[in-house]
């Protein structure tokens, strides 16, 4: 991404012109044209160097340096002080269970959905609350699209040719949430993960289109999360993958009241999650390789409780809640977490 450094049009819409041009503005949607004082002032939020590598897609050997994440950065609208979140997830994608390439090429379509806990949600403004899927906020957006970008121009992940997603979703355009402290009943992710209470993470998970769950009526943890569970293991998404479950904080609430864990909850939702192995077969989702571990009963969703994140998002009324299902039929590729190093951000 060198030539990002050259002189551009001060007419603003002909350097945007240019950048479509140039092929940089590569999810359709146009970008803020990467001007030198942009990128640097982006970089200055990092103590790595500009050639730095953050991360490598394995099959071909093309890699990301801080200064081409901070180019994409630039163009996808981020400002400065998000610029550590945005390295942090792309070195969690390249720890090898993450499968970047497989995530990025195969027909399931998946988008890197990152999830962000701790002090940095509130430091840069994300959204946490109402619409957190939806547009609205510049952090959120322009996190999840700067690792679009990433994926399409550095690694020249293109749709049609080495992108073959069969339909695709519109995360694959955007798709990044924080995690609402205020209304989460249980551990935060970061502490979860092992981190003190300063430290920020992101965690990046290889997803495909969320389900909407709604239930208004449910008054028990019992009832709730029968509708996680049942949307979990509806048969065209049931996998061996893992999952993402992000209660709103209506349900939240109603589940931890009566003195559900967090760990309660991914066991319920694994036990539930399942459907019998004749009916795997019948629709031809039965892969023995895959499966046989598993018995000859019933399949569940994932391999045990761990394998389901859960956290907790939206806005502070409304019984609706989201599961996001991997994109792969088996478990080819885990979620990976990084901690946020904001020791230089200005």
């Amino acid at each position: 991404m060198s030539e990002t450094s050259r002189h551009v049009d001060s007419d603003p819409l002909s350097a945007i012109d240019q950048c479509y041009e140039q092929g940089w503005a590569a999810d359709g949607l146009p970008v803020v044209p990467p001007e030198r004082s942009r990128v640097e002032n982006m970089m200055a939020n990092t103590a790595d160097d500009a050639e730095s590598i953050v991360c490598r897609h394995p099959t071909t050997g093309m890699f990301c340096t801080v200064q081409a994440a901070a180019v994409n950065a630039v163009m996808a609208g981020c400002l400065p002080e998000y610029f550590p979140v945005v390295l942090a997830a792309l070195r969690a994608a390249d720890k090898t269970p993450y499968n970047f390439h497989g995530s990025a090429a195969s027909t399931g379509g998946s988008t890197p959905v990152l999830v962000v806990s701790g002090p940095v949600v509130e430091r840069i403004g994300m959204n946490s609350a109402g619409n957190v899927f939806g547009p609205g906020n510049r952090a959120n957006a322009t996190l999840g699209r700067t690792l679009r970008l990433i994926i399409m121009n550095v690694f020249k992940m293109i749709p049609g040719i080495s992108d073959q997603s069969t339909q695709g979703f519109p995360g694959k355009y955007s798709m990044c949430i924080a995690e609402r402290a205020d209304r989460n009943p249980w551990e935060p992710l970061h502490i979860e993960q092992g981190y003190d209470d300063k430290t920020s993470t992101v965690t990046v998970f290889a997803g495909a289109g969320f389900c909407n769950i709604e239930n208004h009526g449910g008054s028990t943890p019992e009832a709730i999360l029968e509708c996680v569970a049942d949307a979990m293991a509806n048969l065209g998404a049931i996998t061996l993958g893992q999952s993402i479950v992000v209660l709103s904080p209506e349900h939240a609430q109603i589940v931890s009241s009566s003195g559900w864990s967090k760990d309660d909850v991914r066991k319920f939702l694994f036990e539930h999650a399942r459907r019998t192995v004749v009916a795997m077969k019948r629709v031809g989702k039965y892969v023995p390789g895959e499966h046989k571990r598993q018995g000859n009963k019933d399949m569940h969703r994932g391999l045990d409780g761990s394998d389901i994140l859960v956290t907790v998002a939206g806005g502070d009324a409304g019984g609706h809640s989201a599961f996001i299902p991997s994109w792969s039929r088996a478990r080819a590729s885990i979620m990976q977490t990084m901690p946020i190093d904001i020791s230089v951000s200005k």
